[in-house]
């Protein structure tokens, strides 16, 4: 298959029966960002600051829990076969999703940038490390910068086909980290190894979960390729219930090994220096292209009118600058906020599609979508405020924010629905 630039993502229409696909080729590009280095590092940290049979456990607690989240948000993906922005769009008004998918596009496009800075700083230690070269850091910028806002302006079907083959690769470096870290200590003495929790179980459960939340809410923005709702389902299962599990699993063994939570680190100490450079580039090129991808389609949301490969190209510099000049050092802390704010809209919109306003989201309906929602904007902002003060650590219902966040907002709405007048209902049905 040849690649071309794709001047239509279908951002503000339901993606055609002609451009599906098979959910296999969508869950290949969510299993590989959840290759990614962020969540190697999650896994060290997590077995690192708890004891290492509850830590285990608080992975599959997260894992399942992202499960659950992924397929609901990818499901109404798949029903639908539009993206996320534009189910804000349906579900908060054209006036009111404004401001939710601004915010989402200002965070994804600020992780693009730190994850460029991220990647240029791993990229020249590992050189120096391993191989003896040292690089100017804008040099591994600009070509992470240049590589990734490529790829996405080639759109979807290259992310696809580049997870594809990336894939294995990286299967194949966590399986030999998994052996190594085994090899030199047997999971049975892992498993009983004495050691002091810092942090709660709960706690643990909420790293895992909140480091990757925002992916599984814009499920939709590459679930809507596939061709049955039933897809959505598996891809969850197979991006975050398996290889986000044993993903993370493989960096805390590593980690809990040698007692370091650096895990470029613990990759050159075993002997897998050529492993971190696969992680590093591979996991931060899928993740990265699908963050500047999703911001596009935000932005796009929002401003229809805006040409696709311009913004694409004006996205991708301004993350690539921002990297450069390390503005994203005094950005980190609003962009870990600004992020808490989207798990309350996967709760608004899921009550919205199935169970308030089905019809809403199919056919002539669209057309009609109403400008604002008072009573979604109030349930996306309790759910944010209670997101913020677990993350504050000021107020939490399950010990896990995300979660509380999410079913504070879904049944706020829901409640909050009951009350709403709405036109007589249309004889449009749902499929």
């Amino acid at each position: 298959m040849t690649l071309e630039p794709d001047s239509q993502e279908f951002a503000t229409q339901p993606v055609p029966p002609a451009y599906q696909v098979d959910w296999v080729r969508v869950a290949l590009i969510s299993a590989m960002v959840a290759f990614s280095l962020p969540t190697f590092v999650t896994g060290a940290e997590v077995l690192l600051a708890l004891d290492n049979r509850s830590a285990l456990a608080a992975v599959v607690a997260g894992c399942g829990m992202l499960t659950v989240i992924a397929a609901l948000c990818g499901t109404i993906g798949t029903r639908t076969h539009l993206s996320s922005y534009m189910l804000a769009r349906i579900a908060f008004g054209s006036r009111g999703a404004g401001l939710v998918n601004i915010a989402f596009a200002v965070s994804l496009l600020g992780w693009f940038g730190v994850n460029i800075d991220l990647f240029g700083g791993a990229v020249l230690r590992l050189a120096d490390d391993t191989l003896g070269i040292s690089l100017p850091a804008w040099v591994a910028e600009l070509f992470a910068g240049v590589v990734m806002t490529a790829t996405t302006l080639y759109g979807f079907r290259a992310i696809n086909t580049l997870s594809l083959v990336l894939v294995p690769v990286m299967m194949l470096v966590t399986a030999v980290l998994i052996v190594t870290a085994l090899d030199q200590r047997p999971l049975a003495e892992t498993l009983v190894a004495a050691q002091k929790s810092e942090i709660t179980f709960g706690a643990a459960v909420s790293s895992v979960v909140g480091g990757v939340i925002v992916g599984a809410v814009i499920m939709p923005d590459i679930t809507r390729f596939i061709r049955e709702w039933r897809g959505a389902v598996y891809t969850a299962l197979l991006a975050y219930g398996i290889v986000q599990g044993v993903v993370m699993t493989a960096g805390g063994l590593a980690a809990d090994v040698l007692n370091n939570s650096d895990f470029l680190d613990v990759l050159i100490v075993m002997g897998l220096g050529w492993g971190a450079f696969v992680i590093v580039i591979a996991g931060s090129w899928v993740l990265n292209s699908l963050n500047l991808y999703s911001t596009a389609l935000s932005v796009e949301a929002t401003l229809p009118r805006v040409p696709h490969t311009g913004l694409i190209l004006a996205l991708g510099a301004f993350g690539t600058v921002a990297a450069f000049l390390n503005i994203l050092d005094y950005f980190l802390t609003f962009l870990f906020y600004l992020a808490i704010v989207f798990v309350p809209v996967a709760g608004v919109i899921a009550v919205d599609h199935f169970f308030v306003r089905p019809a809403a989201y199919f056919g002539d309906e669209l057309a009609r979508i109403r400008s604002v929602s008072p009573i979604a904007l109030i349930a996306w902002l309790a759910g944010s405020a209670v997101a913020l003060l677990g993350a504050e650590a000021v107020l939490t219902l399950s010990g896990i924010a995300a979660l509380d966040a999410l079913v504070v907002s879904a049944l706020g709405y829901a409640v909050l629905s009951r009350f709403e007048r709405r036109p007589s209902p249309t004889a449009e049905s749902t499929p």
